[in-house]
């Protein structure tokens, strides 16, 4: 199936892979099914995007937690994790990026990873209660520290 979407033009959706939200993200319940966009120029643990399959418009900047944040472990409820059932595989946590005009002001949400089981292709959000956690966590110099790494 293919579908057009706004930031990637047409993209083909391999079925096999959707990822499905039963309760759909914060801010966008109504959208259930997604699919993971690399950028296959870039390694591995930079930022994914997270492409709505119900609405195209809507792709959301995606990174795992732990380049951000080395020792990111939330304290998360078995019962919160429970519907996602159990895989061969290790859960994949990715944190929403929020990139504003001025791009020096780029954040995470640590507070409300994104839990997916690769195996059932199922997730969840979640907001997790350790306060040591922020909803805007600065990223920027983060980021561009880890490029200059990745460029020497």
């Amino acid at each position: 199936m293919n579908i057009y979407t706004k930031l990637f033009g047409e993209v083909t959706v391999d079925v096999n892979k959707v990822i499905n939200f039963d309760a759909g993200l914060i801010g966008f319940e109504n959208c259930k099914q997604y699919m993971l966009i690399h950028d296959s120029e870039k390694e591995e643990g930079k930022i994914v995007w997270l492409q709505s399959i119900d609405e195209p418009e809507l792709a959301l900047p995606v990174i795992d937690p732990l380049v951000i944040v080395p020792d990111y472990n939330p304290t998360v409820e078995d019962e919160l994790l429970k519907h996602l059932g159990e895989g061969e595989e290790m859960p994949l946590v990715l944190t929403v990026i929020t990139v504003p005009q001025d791009i020096t002001k780029m954040t995470v949400n640590l507070k409300a990873p994104i839990v997916i089981n690769p195996t059932l292709l199922k997730g969840c959000q979640m907001i997790v209660e350790d306060e040591e956690y922020l909803v805007r966590q600065p990223i920027y110099d983060m980021l561009a520290a880890n490029n200059r790494k990745d460029g020497e």
